[in-house]
């Protein structure tokens, strides 16, 4: 069993090719061959153009945070000596937003609108995690 005590992605064969560009360090979302529009898996149909048809491509990693939080109550017992942390809503580059952590800054750091790039955590033998950093 893994010591790893925090929440982990439920991976299956939708989102399978996200996580293994991870792996790789790589932030991959799926491209609209249609409009050349990004989205992540969720979504069967282009939002901006309704295509259905779509290639898993590799992103610049790049972003800005869009929004964010700071958690004072551990919700799961793998965060509670973490607290306060936060989670940022970050804008990538390519348009769509993801929910992550910033890491390599101090909590009252964070701005709306700071730019930021991917970094990636091993985080159990098998899973990696995108958190973000400052860009710079």
């Amino acid at each position: 069993m893994s010591a790893y005590r925090k929440p982990l992605p439920a991976v299956d064969d939708l989102n399978r090719p996200f996580w293994e560009g991870v792996r790789r360090r790589e932030l991959r979302l799926l491209r609209c061959e249609g409009c050349g529009g990004y989205r992540f898996r969720s979504f069967r149909l282009c939002p901006k153009c309704g295509g259905d048809k779509a290639t898993w491509v590799e992103t610049s990693g790049k972003g800005t945070i869009w929004s964010y939080g700071i958690f004072h109550k551990a919700y799961f017992e793998g965060f509670k000596d973490e607290v306060p942390y936060n989670v940022v809503l970050v804008e990538l580059a390519e348009g769509p937003r993801l929910y992550t952590n910033l890491v390599g800054a101090r909590n009252d750091q964070i701005r709306i609108g700071m730019p930021v790039e991917a970094v990636f955590e091993d985080v159990t033998p098998e899973v990696t995690l995108v958190k973000f950093k400052p860009a710079g």
